[in-house]
């Protein structure tokens, strides 16, 4: 049981890692690559998804809630970021809940954000029993 555990945990990590990160290189096409700062920190963030996902798949099962919890708080802080640009303006740029994307980037980022700390810690809970 502790394996299925492991090996759903972070597959759902991966998964929200890549969304994350998938959804941010979609707005650098779409528009926001052209954005002084803000094109930069978007395909900073889906070159850092992308790596902290592959590191989900093939750490050794030791470094798994390191891992975990390094990315949750990578999607925090881009939680924090979209949370800014929506309320005071982030480097100058203020966006909408209006704008396509940003509803389901809150979410994919709400849910990164439970998954990860859940895997971080269910799993360093599983390896301290073995």
């Amino acid at each position: 049981m502790d394996r299925i555990v492991l090996l759903l945990g972070r597959g759902l990590s991966a998964a929200l890692l890549l969304a994350v990160g998938g959804s941010h290189l979609l707005l650098w096409f779409v528009g926001y690559g052209a954005i002084p700062r803000i094109g930069v920190s978007f395909l900073a963030n889906a070159a850092g998804a992308l790596f902290l996902a592959a590191a989900m798949i093939a750490v050794r099962p030791r470094h798994v809630p390191l891992t975990a919890a390094l990315g949750g708080l990578f999607i925090a802080g881009t939680l924090g970021a979209l949370t800014l640009a929506l309320t005071v303006g982030l480097f100058g740029f203020v966006d909408e809940l209006t704008t396509p994307l940003v509803p389901t980037t809150l979410v994919l980022e709400l849910a990164g954000v439970a998954v990860l700390t859940t895997t971080a810690v269910v799993t360093t809970r599983i390896l301290r029993v073995r």
